[in-house]
């Protein structure tokens, strides 16, 4: 059944609630510069996540680890200058915030006023509740992560789907109802088993948004490169390319290339 949409001239952290009230699904791209930004959110994007992953796409790390907080406040500002309508989460990095509560504090401070964002994402449940408290006491908006949390990795030990034992499972569930009661005001479900996902959604009252977690969420992000398809490497079973933009840029790249060669450009009509 088809949900009228509400014409939403900013999204705020309570539109998203309403949208998950009213049936309407809620999309997110993650988006890392002003240009991309720019068009995610003239296309009509309700959230930009500022994500971790550009330790991956914009500076080719092997992991999310090594990103740093001032390379995130860097990315962010970036995409607030960009954006008129969408809400922007930006990723609280590895280390700035898992041990310290008032470091984590700290952390998402500093994203809010110097980049702009509006709200920050821990990856975590209850090892980390005492840092996410600490943060929504400082009326900082907060998205939570939970499933596989690619800041783990090492624990993990693999990018496999996460929750398919029953203790696992029982213990995403307590999670999510713990974020809720804290007072995050969405979570992010990754690489879970789809009938989990929607039993977690069903739940709880605050948005639940979905990377690898089926479609019975209120949500779906994914990685703006992985989505255009300028990533021909990463192919998981969730991801749908909406382009193929490794291809065309390539061609295009190439043809520039055999222009200037041949000194077929610039032509006549592009000199002054």
């Amino acid at each position: 059944m088809s949900v009228a949409k509400k014409d939403y001239k900013r999204i705020t952290t309570k539109s998203l609630i309403e949208m998950k009230a009213n049936g309407e699904k809620i999309s997110m791209l993650t988006a890392y510069d002003y240009t991309m930004a720019k068009i995610v959110d003239t296309a009509g994007i309700d959230v930009i996540l500022v994500g971790d992953s550009a330790s991956n796409v914009m500076a080719g790390h092997e992991t999310t680890l090594p990103i740093t907080l001032d390379q995130m406040i860097y990315h962010a500002s970036s995409v607030v200058r960009a954006i008129e309508r969408a809400l922007v989460v930006v990723d609280l990095p590895f280390g700035s915030y898992q041990s310290d509560p008032k470091e984590a504090l700290r952390s998402a401070i500093r994203i809010m006023k110097e980049s702009g964002g509006h709200a920050v994402k821990l990856e975590g449940g209850k090892e980390i509740k005492d840092s996410i408290k600490k943060i929504l006491n400082a009326g900082i908006p907060v998205m939570g992560h939970l499933g596989l949390t690619p800041q783990s990795i090492y624990k993990f030990g693999t990018y496999t789907v996460r929750a398919k034992e029953e203790e696992e499972a029982e213990k995403l569930m307590e999670d999510a109802k713990l974020l809720e009661k804290l007072g995050c005001f969405a979570l992010v479900l990754e690489k879970i088993p789809a009938h989990l996902a929607e039993k977690v959604a069903q739940s709880i009252s605050i948005p639940v948004i979905g990377i690898g977690a089926g479609g019975g969420v209120d949500g779906q992000v994914l990685v703006i490169h992985d989505m255009l398809g300028m990533n021909n490497e990463f192919s998981p079973r969730f991801l749908r390319r909406y382009m193929n933009l490794y291809e065309g840029m390539t061609t295009a790249i190439s043809q520039y290339v055999a222009d200037v060669k041949s000194s077929d450009f610039p032509n006549a009509n592009e000199q002054y």
